[in-house]
């Protein structure tokens, strides 16, 4: 069968070097207990300001994950 199903679920990653590695960060640690992540979309990005410095960043993504056969 070629036609997938997919089930979306919604993580939120963080980091203080950036938003990339925020969401690399998040799909990281899903990979360790979920299989078959498939895709991912930016759904939020934020970040904290201490003394007019970026010093986290925030970014949630919903993530699919394709169910077996």
């Amino acid at each position: 069968m070629n036609d997938h199903v997919y089930k979306q679920i919604e993580l939120t990653g963080s980091s203080i070097e950036s938003s990339d590695d925020a969401i690399r960060c998040a799909i990281a640690r899903a990979a360790k207990t979920l299989r078959h992540l498939h895709w991912f979309e930016v759904t939020e990005t934020r970040g904290l300001v201490e003394d007019d410095k970026i010093t986290r960043w925030q970014v949630t993504i919903k993530v699919g994950l394709r169910i077996d056969d």
